[in-house]
């Protein structure tokens, strides 16, 4: 099977059609008054945000591996 421009792309836009929309991780930030931030509520937000900023780093990851792949398909083809 050889590997077109037309292919290609259709492969790209079954790949992209799998992540899904993507989350901004900038939406989950919460604003804090500054008697706020030494408080317990302070230290769990940043928490979250964390966690959030790490789920966010390990879908990009993932989809960089995927077009990585498709692209070592396309320079061996």
């Amino acid at each position: 099977m050889k590997l077109t421009s037309r292919l290609l792309k259709q492969i790209i836009e079954e790949e992209v059609a799998k992540f899904g929309d993507m989350e901004s991780t900038e939406d989950r930030a919460e604003e804090l008054d500054a008697d706020e931030l030494g408080s317990d509520k302070a230290h769990e937000l940043s928490i979250d945000f964390m966690k959030a900023l790490k789920i966010e780093e390990t879908r990009l990851r993932r989809r960089l591996q995927k077009i990585n792949e498709i692209k070592k398909t396309w320079t061996r083809g």
